[in-house]
């Protein structure tokens, strides 16, 4: 699993935006027991947060420490730095999540956990979301820079959300999951917060010393309304139930 945000974990748990309620109801409705949850690349504990109001333990596990430190703190919810594999306990799984992560997992090594770890007819869900939209000229220019002024920046694996996770291999029984989205009224600031958190900017900065973001900002400028406008993200999800009975 590769660490491309302890650098900023600050910046991430700021400015990443949160999943909707509609994407984890339609997970529960799934679930058929709630004692044991394991969130796997929990980065800042955002979906451990939600799992723990309904979920007896909540493991939550992330390769980099900086990102736990900044997680959001419960007594159900077990943070422990690591990676794919674990020592948890045999069959002790109802669920396992993974958000906007997976895509930097080795993926066989991942499977072989889960199917280690789940109880018979435990769910798997993993989900992300790919580049926001705005309006058409605003949309326009964040493409551009997308894939033209940060694209040769991005790991390899990024193929894997504009692809929506539907390339990932997926050997569990599947459940079909409706399309979700998800929308914020954000300021101009808080986009620029959000843009400065993909690791394709990272490494442009660390290469060329400078944020493109501000740029890019610049040129977004006078298509912004005033005050925040409402940014939406396409949501994805592949779900199946692990160990059928």
């Amino acid at each position: 699993m590769k660490d491309l945000f302890s650098e900023h974990s600050k910046l991430y748990s700021q400015f990443r935006p949160t999943y909707p309620s509609a994407l984890y109801e339609f997970i529960f409705s799934h679930v058929h027991t709630f004692n044991t949850a394991w969130d796997c690349g929990t980065g800042n504990g955002q979906s451990a947060r939600v799992l723990s109001t309904r979920f007896k333990k909540v493991l939550a596990t992330d390769i980099s420490a900086k990102q736990i430190e900044q997680a959001f703190k419960a007594d159900t919810i077990f943070y422990s730095v690591c990676s794919e594999r674990t020592n948890f306990a045999d069959r002790s799984l109802d669920l396992v999540t993974v958000s906007q992560a997976i895509h930097w997992f080795d993926i066989n090594a991942f499977y072989q956990e889960v199917h280690r770890l789940s109880k018979p007819n435990a769910i798997l869900a993993v989900w992300g979301y790919s580049l926001l939209s705005i309006t058409p000229e605003i949309d326009s220019l964040l493409y551009n820079f997308y894939r033209n002024v940060v694209g040769s920046y991005w790991d390899k694996e990024r193929h894997l959300i504009d692809e929506q996770y539907k390339t990932i291999p997926f050997p569990f029984e599947e459940i079909v999951a409706p399309p979700f989205d998800f929308s914020f009224e954000w300021t101009i600031e808080q986009l620029a917060g959000y843009l400065t958190t993909w690791s394709a900017v990272r490494k442009y900065m660390q290469v060329n010393e400078i944020n493109p973001v501000k740029k890019l900002i610049e040129e977004i400028s006078p298509w912004w309304g005033e005050g925040s406008m409402c940014v939406t993200f396409p949501l994805f999800l592949r779900m199946g139930r692990v160990n059928s009975m």
